[in-house]
C-alpha cells in the first residue's frame, strides 16, 4: 500500500512511519519544514514539504493521488494558541480529507482526541482544541467519498508499548502509550471493515490485532 501521513513528524507519525515501512508499505509524510526530511528518511518514509496551513485543496490532493490510504495525524501541539488549534487541528483536517475526496482516496484514518466534540463549552486552550477536533471530525463524518475511521485516543504516553489495548466505541477516560496508538493505526489502516467507527483508545488487556478485528464492522 502507498499511505500518506499528514503531519509526519509528530511523535506518532514517526513511529507510524517507521512500522509501516517495516511491513513494506510506502510512505509518505507531508511536513512543514525541510529540516526535518531526514527524521522521515530514517523512520523509511518519504519527505513531503508542504505547509497545510497555507496550500490549497489541489495542492494537498495532487500529494495524495496515487494513495491507497490517508492518515491525518497532524497537530497544532502543546504550547500553541487558539488560533493555531483553529487552523491545523480543524482546518488543516478539513483540507486533508477534502483532498482525499478530490484524489479519490477513499481509506482515509484520523487521529482525533477524547473528548472531541463541536459542542464542548468552555474558553481555555484545551476546550478550543477539543471543539476544534470535534468540528474536523463532523466534516469528516459527513464526507460520503471517504470510508473514514475515527481513532480517540486517550492520555499519551511516552511509556513502551505493551501491544496490549482496550478499542471501542467507548471506553473511559486513561492513558495510553504512543507506541500503542501508532500500533493500532496500522492495522485500522489495513482494516477497510472499520470504515464508519469512531473509536476511543486507551491502554487494556486485548492484543492489537484482535482489538482492531473485534470492533470491525461493528
Amino acid at each position: 500500500m502507498r499511505i500518506v501521513i499528514a503531519g509526519g513528524h509528530g511523535q506518532i507519525a514517526l513511529r507510524l512511519e517507521r512500522l509501516l515501512a517495516a511491513r513494506g508499505d510506502e510512505v509518505a509524510g507531508i511536513i512543514r519544514k525541510a529540516e526535518q526530511a531526514d527524521d522521515l528518511r530514517a523512520a523509511g518514509a518519504e519527505p513531503v514539504v508542504l505547509d497545510l496551513e497555507s496550500a490549497s485543496v489541489e495542492e494537498v490532493a495532487e500529494r495524495l493521488r496515487g494513495a491507497d490510504a490517508a492518515v491525518f495525524a497532524a497537530g497544532a501541539g502543546p504550547g500553541s494558541g487558539a488560533n493555531r488549534k483553529d487552523t491545523v487541528d480543524k482546518a488543516a483536517a478539513v483540507l486533508f480529507a477534502d483532498a482525499a475526496v478530490r484524489a479519490g482516496v477513499r481509506r482515509f484514518v484520523v487521529v482525533s482526541s477524547m473528548g472531541a466534540d463541536p459542542e464542548h463549552q468552555g474558553d481555555e486552550i484545551f476546550d478550543v482544541y477539543l471543539r476544534a477536533k470535534g468540528e474536523a471530525d463532523a466534516h469528516v463524518r459527513s464526507l460520503d467519498g471517504l470510508d473514514w475511521t475515527i481513532l480517540r485516543p486517550g492520555q499519551l504516553t511516552d511509556d513502551a508499548g505493551t501491544g496490549l489495548v482496550r478499542l471501542e466505541a467507548r471506553t473511559g477516560r486513561g492513558p495510553v502509550p504512543r507506541d500503542d496508538v501508532a500500533a493500532v493505526l496500522a492495522e485500522l489502516v489495513d482494516t477497510p471493515a472499520t470504515a464508519g467507527l469512531t473509536l476511543e483508545l486507551i491502554a487494556g488487556s486485548a492484543p492489537v490485532s484482535v482489538a482492531v478485528k473485534s470492533v470491525a464492522g461493528n
